[in-house]
């Protein structure tokens, strides 16, 4: 009998969810994986039998206590909008993410799970900067629904654990990247410009490319959770993020060196809500989980790079 608690992962498919599955089977945990239905996994051990696919829908009551049977922890990386599309139908983003996330919360106290890691979201919960870098203790305004509601999810993760002692830990990211990104989303700057450049695509940037953003490469975040796991402290809440601010016409730079190749690029009015800078400190996740991130952004580009091409030429 394995001794390892198994581990459930919400959203186990996607670009994070995948890493963060292999990472843990590669440690000898059983994962069950919970996602939608007729989603390709992207996980490179789909067959092996320490894997337990389960498709079923977050907003199911019945699917989530199914999945969460037996299982000691439970690593929440399931959203069903994005920032910039959840304003459009805030009841929606609410009852879908919130309702959803308060209703597994219960199940997982009636079934005995050990402990909740919360993939939070440090880009939109602290709404536009007061200063940087930002700190956990920066004044939590949102300007999204999106951002609302991950800070809701935190607030109720703080009271289960008052009223029932379910431990939890909720990770603030950045922008994560790395390979298996899907480069034709409307998210992950990262993924969609060097997917643009290797197709030879033009680039359109909004503003004149001076947006900052905090980016932090994939397994950099895949270790973040796994210490997060065994992790007893008093600090609940933790950013996770590279620490340092890159432009987007750094990002542009850095893709053209690792690819040789150039990005046209195409400028345009910039957008209203996107703030100048938002860089995450990481003090905190340093001291408390003895984490840093130690992938330079060149570095995690440059196997970006090489898997994507990989990929084309598969």
């Amino acid at each position: 009998m394995n001794a390892q608690p198994r581990c459930l992962v919400l959203g186990g498919k996607g670009f994070i969810g995948s890493h963060l599955v292999d990472a843990l089977l590669e440690r000898g945990y059983p994962v069950r994986v919970f996602d939608r239905v007729n989603l390709t996994p992207l996980n490179s051990q789909v067959s092996t039998s320490a894997i337990e696919w389960f498709d079923g829908d977050f907003t199911s009551e019945a699917d989530v206590s199914q999945a969460l049977a037996g299982c000691g922890v439970c690593f929440h990386l399931v959203s069903t909008t994005l920032p910039k599309s959840s304003n459009a139908d805030p009841v929606f983003d609410v009852e879908t993410n919130l309702m959803s996330t308060v209703r597994l919360l219960n199940h997982a106290v009636r079934v005995g799970v050990r402990k909740v890691i919360f993939i939070s979201s440090g880009g939109t919960v602290y709404g536009t900067p007061r200063y940087l870098p930002i700190d956990e203790s920066h004044p939590t305004d949102p300007i999204c629904s999106y951002g609302i509601t991950k800070l809701s999810i935190e607030k109720y993760l703080g009271l289960f654990h008052q009223l029932h002692g379910l431990d939890y830990t909720v990770l603030r990211l950045s922008n994560p990247f790395g390979e298996r990104q899907r480069t034709q989303a409307s998210q992950g700057a990262v993924a969609v410009f060097l997917g643009k450049v290797l197709r030879g695509e033009k680039i359109e940037i909004w503003g004149d490319g001076s947006v900052v953003r905090d980016y932090v490469y994939i397994a950099d975040v895949v270790a973040a959770m796994l210490v997060a796991m065994d992790y007893c402290g008093a600090e609940r809440v933790l950013n996770i993020g590279s620490g340092c601010g890159i432009s987007l016409n750094e990002v542009l730079d850095g893709i053209e060196r690792v690819t040789g190749r150039k990005a046209d690029r195409f400028y345009t009015a910039g957008r209203a809500f996107d703030v100048p800078a938002s860089v995450l400190a990481i003090d905190r996740a340093q001291h408390t989980l003895g984490w840093a991130p130690r992938t330079p952004f060149i570095e995690g580009l440059q196997r970006m790079a090489r898997w994507m091409e990989g990929q084309n030429r598969a």
